[in-house]
């Protein structure tokens, strides 16, 4: 009895310390703490980019900085700033990055430009976004906001059919080089030059029926009036132009790029289809030669301007 009683209580001691004993596991939890983004210079913000789209209808205030009102895109290459000026050539012209328009020095979030028409500007430069960026030039109280892109990532076609006008005043004259032999016969056959006008109110232009063939300077404008172009719904590459004519009323036609020196206009009232090339072409600030450009073509805005938030912070 003994014998079966002592191992009866070792049994039961062995239960109980078994049972008071619990494993304590401690399960260490690591917080991580944000990484605060390290600023970046106002060079590496420059250049972090290819291309800077100026966004027009974004400025702020009501002055002016002509470089960047001419320019589609510009472009920061160790110390030289690059513009497309041009919708001829958009994209191909220096590999994408357009001409060398200007010298410019940057430092402590300050942008000095020396433009070599315009001459000198001074802006303040503002992150607005990872992509997005305010040139805010203090002597004029206005804005200007540029959107970065990438060369390959860049959509060159929707800028040069969304400036389509800007594209037709880059010739000094279009010629006719094609009508079409189907198509009724119209007053508009007879007009073998177009031209539109750069500056002013940006819808003026000319027509002469002198002969094929001529010089774009000895061409004689027979007749002037206003032009507008407009969109075709759910078709980027197709826009309208309507002529305003005296004499025979508007011309309307559907309008086509066959490439950068020749557009084709659809006439739907006559069913004729007309080519027209261009003649002389402008390349706004140099010349083929070097030489400066001294043509006032601007970028019009397409909504009113407005005041100007920003404060001005230099003494």
């Amino acid at each position: 009895m003994k014998t079966i009683k002592l191992l009866g209580i070792f049994t039961l001691a062995a239960m109980l310390f078994t049972s008071c004993y619990r494993e304590t596991l401690v399960e260490t939890v690591i917080i991580e703490q944000p990484i605060e983004p390290i600023p970046l210079t106002v060079n590496e913000l420059l250049s972090s980019y290819e291309l800077w789209y100026v966004d027009i209808n974004a400025t702020l205030g009501y002055g002016e900085t002509p470089f960047l009102q001419k320019a589609f895109t510009i472009s920061f290459l160790n110390g030289v700033l690059y513009a497309n000026n041009n919708i001829v050539g958009i994209g191909n012209s220096g590999d994408g990055f357009g001409i060398d328009v200007a010298n410019y020095d940057a430092y402590k979030m300050i942008l000095d430009v020396n433009h070599d028409l315009d001459g000198f500007s001074t802006f303040d430069v503002f992150q607005i976004n990872n992509s997005r960026i305010e040139l805010y030039n203090p002597d004029n109280d206005t804005s200007y906001f540029l959107e970065g892109y990438q060369r390959d990532e860049f959509d060159y076609d929707f800028v040069f059919y969304d400036n389509i006008h800007y594209f037709l005043q880059e010739y000094e004259a279009w010629e006719k080089v094609y009508t079409s032999e189907f198509g009724a016969l119209n007053a508009f056959d007879s007009e073998n030059y177009l031209q539109f006008l750069a500056g002013g109110n940006d819808s003026t232009f000319r027509s002469s029926k002198d002969d094929i063939g001529m010089n774009p300077n000895y061409v004689f404008w027979d007749y002037i009036g206003l032009y507008g172009v407009g969109n075709i719904t759910d078709n980027l590459y197709l826009k309208t132009l309507t002529l305003d004519y005296d004499y025979m009323g508007n011309a309307f036609f559907e309008l086509t790029v066959i490439n950068d020196k020749t557009i084709e206009l659809f006439h739907p009232a006559s069913e004729t289809i007309y080519q027209f090339k261009g003649r002389g072409y402008i390349q706004y600030l140099k010349t083929t030669d070097g030489k400066k450009e001294q043509k006032n073509k601007i970028r019009k805005f397409k909504k009113d301007r407005i005041e100007n938030p920003r404060e001005k912070t230099r003494v």
